[in-house]
């Protein structure tokens, strides 16, 4: 999932090096915490949170199930 996530941010962004996921994993649920350079910040977010809407989607649809755990995607600034 690390690498579906990095696919999509890093064409996205001027500073593709500094884009970082940490992995947060829990009992029911696995939280990918994104950190992007924060000159790369709106673009990532997108005019209303539509690309970021736009990247939850495809990774929340290739997660599945993901053995029964609900996946979830943090913007870290």
């Amino acid at each position: 999932m690390k690498r579906l996530i990095e696919t999509i941010v890093k064409p996205l962004v001027d500073y593709p090096e500094d884009v970082r996921i940490v992995m947060d994993e829990h009992d029911n649920r696995v939280i990918y915490k994104l950190f992007v350079n924060p000159e790369d910040m709106g673009k990532v977010i997108g005019k209303q949170g539509r690309v970021a809407k736009a990247i939850r989607t495809v990774v929340y649809s290739a997660a599945g199930s993901h053995h029964g755990k609900k996946v979830y995607i943090d913007i870290i600034d």
